[in-house]
């Protein structure tokens, strides 16, 4: 169940990202929420690889190499999800951003509901 409202709070988060940023496009809500789900998928499993073979590269930027993987992320999920256009890196960069703090900001209302 927490996964669930969790993934609807990104959706939420998509579609409001999608209002305020000028270079992301999505159709519907629907679509919304199949981006909620890759991304998370994407973060579950492809994340994790990317960052083991960019450790280098990481280390050397003292973790601000983590931003360019967001990015990657959010650019394959824009590939994967019909209805969802990203129009370019530093749209994504911004957009991958704003989506942790808007998803940090949601779910840290989330676990005070939970709390009371």
């Amino acid at each position: 169940m927490n996964f669930i409202l969790k993934i609807l709070l990104t959706a939420i988060a998509v579609v409001l990202l999608s209002m305020l940023l000028p270079g992301i496009q999505i159709d519907s809500s629907v679509t919304a929420i199949w981006v909620a789900v890759v991304i998370s998928l994407l973060n579950m499993f492809v994340r994790p690889l990317l960052i083991f073979f960019t450790l280098p590269a990481t280390i050397v930027s003292l973790g601000l190499f983590l931003f360019v993987i967001n990015a990657v992320i959010i650019l394959l999920a824009g590939n994967l999800v019909t209805g969802f256009a990203v129009s370019g890196f530093f749209t994504a960069l911004l957009f991958s951003i704003l989506l942790s703090i808007f998803r940090s900001i949601l779910f840290s209302l989330l676990e005070e509901k939970k709390e009371q």
